[in-house]
């Protein structure tokens, strides 16, 4: 079993930037792809980014050039740097982590998922 903690998250008005950490302990994989969801009330869950353990990262349209995924493996954590923020960024932040890089962008591709994070951007 994997084990998924997510922090970072607050309120932050429009413009403004925050990072987000998901600390990963348990079970460890040599190969996996760690990724970030959103979900804003109402709507339904959405790729946000996601890096493969040997290096590639990805990408939603929608936050392409604001957000950077990022990884420390000594400490087991990945984050997610978000710039420039907007209204529309307001949602939960979840991590999770899967065993294949193939389907990313479809969160029933990821078997282990953080509790989330609530992230709030004010305008």
């Amino acid at each position: 079993q994997v084990q998924l903690v997510e922090s970072g998250g607050g309120l932050v008005q429009a413009g403004g930037s925050l990072r987000l950490s998901c600390a990963a302990s348990g079970r460890a994989f040599s190969s996996y792809i760690m990724g970030w969801f959103r979900q804003a009330p109402g709507k339904d869950r959405e790729f946000v980014t996601a890096k493969w353990s040997g290096g590639s990262t990805y990408y939603a349209d929608s936050v392409k050039g604001r957000f950077t995924i990022s990884g420390d493996s000594a400490k087991n954590t990945v984050y997610l740097s978000m710039n420039s923020l907007q209204s529309e960024d307001t949602a939960v932040y979840y991590c999770a982590q899967g065993l294949s890089r193939y389907g990313y962008r479809d969160a029933s591709s990821y078997d282990y998922w953080g509790q989330g994070t609530q992230v709030t951007v004010s305008s």
